[in-house]
């Protein structure tokens, strides 16, 4: 007896496509998130001593590169030779592993909760290659702002302001201010 292969239903195999376009979960309760976050925030200064950040990961990566390219350059400025002088490997530092912690984590929570996708958040005023671009433009400027801050919203935000720095609230402040200043003359593009 033979069996038509053609009419037999063919098994459901794992199909990446299939993994980015399941419907999403919805999203935690805002007010449970931030209790979490700030049990994750406590644990992190018993635990490391250290806060929570990221922005330093970018410099230590930017080092590390230089430090391949122009080794010598490195050995001879001060703020760079704090982190990659000698022998000393920049990416050894424990924020870098919490960013890269970060990453994987939210990918993998994204994963089983079928919210990764690929997709440009936009409005139906800008185009996908503007949105790209002033997405772009606006990390580069954040980037550059948190380092002369010496931190970014979490590490500023978030563990300056847990420990009641007063720097750290004129900087939040700063950074809430500077986006709801900024939005109002990009409104247009959003609506």
């Amino acid at each position: 007896m033979t069996v038509d292969t053609q009419t037999q239903p063919r098994k459901s195999r794992f199909s990446l496509k299939k993994l980015f376009q399941r419907e999403g979960k919805p999203y935690t309760n805002p007010y449970l998130g931030g209790i979490l976050l700030g049990i994750v925030l406590f644990l992190s200064f018993l635990i490391t001593g250290q806060g929570l950040g990221a922005s330093g990961t970018l410099s230590r990566v930017a080092v590390f590169v230089e430090d391949l390219v122009a080794p010598d350059h490195v050995d001879r400025v001060p703020y760079l030779l704090e982190m990659a002088g000698g022998k000393t490997n920049p990416l050894d530092y424990w924020i870098v592993f919490v960013t890269i912690g970060t990453i994987l984590g939210g990918f993998t929570s994204g994963l089983i909760h079928g919210r990764t996708k690929w997709e440009t958040t936009r409005g139906p005023n800008i185009s996908n290659r503007t949105r790209w671009m002033l997405a772009f433009v606006g990390g580069i400027l954040f980037a550059y702002g948190a380092r002369m801050a010496r931190g970014c919203t979490s590490g500023q935000a978030l563990s300056g302001g847990a420990s009641l720095s007063a720097g750290s609230w004129v900087v939040m402040f700063a950074i809430f201010g500077g986006a709801y200043g900024l939005a109002y003359f990009l409104r247009k593009v959003w609506n």
